[in-house]
């Protein structure tokens, strides 16, 4: 993995910065190296680098000055939520700061009547639906790590989670935000009510991890609550026969609030560490629908109906809330049992749902080419793929070729018709593969939104976009930088 060298005459500048930054705020900035070591990379753990420094603010006014600051300066920023990007969205060079939202996490306004919450965007997804229960409402986008990751990095991201194939995204759940920009303007995108005047640069800005602007407030809409929920449990032989059991309930027409795939590997990792009781078998399907007792009841039978067509070694309709608990509990507690058997890499690639039973046999067959276990847990119902690479970070060439293996499982992806992200970002882990998907006036145009935003390219600058490809726009800034330096 490419990491542009830092810029020297930012290096030379580093005590005159920090001392500019702590002007700007006592008590924020943290430039002890044994303490910045701990922001040297986010989940993507494999690449580390330390940063310059890292500030963490706690308003709106204050993201404005550090970004006026350290345009001023021409110092690169990099955003931070919670640090939990599989994509290493947040991962920092030498010569950045690293501005962190982990202090900005209050509840702004809640709003029952008109179902929306504005929060600070450092605030854990969890905690969102947290403050919101007492009034009947959820907040839908649930992320595995939706305990830790912040509103603000799942705005970067345009994160999704497993009740994500009935309510949609982040993007189809999120209202308006406050948006600092580079220069430490600071302007309001959307509103109440979701729309804004002119033209939808909240859809610009939700996904562009980090690259236009720093988040600080977010408005979100709010669900009521459903009457229940029921999931069920489907075991199948064969991970290709649970493919297709997909691609069979979402044709019928039917729309469950969630469909989790588990195969083999994963079944068997999670069972060793949460003992959730699940069946031996090559595959599992998780479907859980919602509403009244006798909606939840009708759509199971239609399930069942469908599920029987495809032989199914076990069907588990869930008739408690413990045994609900138990049938989600390995599901939950998954990317933590897959820690248990190595170093792994979660890959994030999206395809169309008729696509699960060729794209699952491929992704066989490349493990078996490149010789490392591949575990798949993901959300099949709208297509997001998560296979986890498992290799071991102490044996040389490994990494190599977990990277090697990702790079075709996400080519192969792209080559259904599907894409290279569904809910992590590119960040630096799929930067170099967006060649793969766009063709060179494609990316030129991204770029070209990415100028109006960030003249200078100084926001998380060595992410999204191929090196090569964006190198005379970085190139451009590190010459403007050694003049006024």
């Amino acid at each position: 993995m490419q990491m542009p060298p830092p810029d020297p005459s930012v290096l030379s500048r580093r005590q005159a910065i920090i001392d500019a930054l702590n002007a700007a705020l006592p008590d924020a900035v943290i430039q002890d190296p044994a303490e910045t070591r701990a922001y040297e990379c986010d989940a993507l753990s494999a690449y580390r680098c330390a940063p310059l420094a890292v500030v963490l603010p706690r308003s709106t006014d204050e993201v404005s000055r550090l970004l006026r600051l350290c345009h001023d300066l021409r110092v690169p920023v990099v955003p931070r939520g919670a640090g939990t990007s599989l994509a290493g969205g947040s991962m920092p060079t030498a010569d950045a700061v690293v501005i962190g939202l982990s202090r900005m996490t209050d509840v702004l306004e809640i709003s029952a009547p008109d179902r929306l919450v504005r929060v600070q965007a450092g605030r854990t997804n969890l905690s969102v639906s947290g403050a919101v229960e007492g009034l009947g409402f959820f907040y839908a986008p649930d992320p595995s790590s939706q305990l830790a990751c912040a509103i603000g990095g799942n705005i970067a991201m345009n994160s999704g989670g497993a009740h994500c194939l009935k309510y949609g995204v982040t993007t189809n759940n999120l209202l308006g935000v406050t948006l600092v920009l580079m220069d430490g303007s600071v302007v309001e995108l959307g509103g109440p009510m979701g729309e804004g005047p002119g033209l939808d640069l909240l859809g610009v800005v939700c996904g562009s991890e980090g690259q236009l602007g720093i988040v600080t407030e977010a408005t979100l809409r709010i669900l009521p609550r459903p009457a229940g929920a029921r999931p069920a449990l489907i075991g199948f032989d064969k991970a290709e026969t649970a493919g297709a059991c997909v691609a069979a309930i979402i044709r019928a027409g039917i729309i469950p609030v969630a469909i989790e795939f588990m195969d083999s590997p994963c079944i068997k990792a999670t069972e060793a560490f949460a003992h959730a009781g699940y069946p031996d078998c090559e595959a599992l399907l998780i479907v859980e629908v919602e509403g009244t007792p006798p909606e939840i009841d009708e759509q199971l039978a239609l399930i069942r109906d469908i599920a029987r067509r495809f032989d199914p070694v076990e069907f588990r309709e869930s008739g408690s809330d413990d045994e609900s608990r138990r049938i989600w509990l390995g599901r939950k507690s998954a990317f933590g049992a897959m820690g248990q058997m190595g170093d792994y890499i979660c890959l994030d690639g999206t395809i169309p749902v008729t696509a699960l039973p060729r794209v699952l046999a491929g992704i066989g067959e490349l493990s078996r080419q490149y010789g490392l276990a591949v575990a798949n847990v993901f959300h099949a119902g709208d297509g997001n793929m998560h296979p986890l690479i498992i290799y071991d970070a102490n044996a040389p060439g490994d990494l190599d070729r977990a990277e090697d293996l990702g790079a075709d499982i996400l080519r192969l992806c792209v080559e259904v018709g599907g894409c290279l992200t569904g809910e992590h970002g590119v960040g630096i882990e799929k930067r170099d593969l967006m060649s793969v998907q766009f063709d060179p006036a494609d990316l030129e145009a991204q770029m070209r939104v990415k100028d109006a935003f960030d003249p200078h390219w100084l926001l998380n600058a060595a992410k999204v976009f191929p090196l090569d490809v964006s190198a005379p726009r970085r190139d451009r800034r590190l010459n403007r930088t050694a003049d006024a330096a």
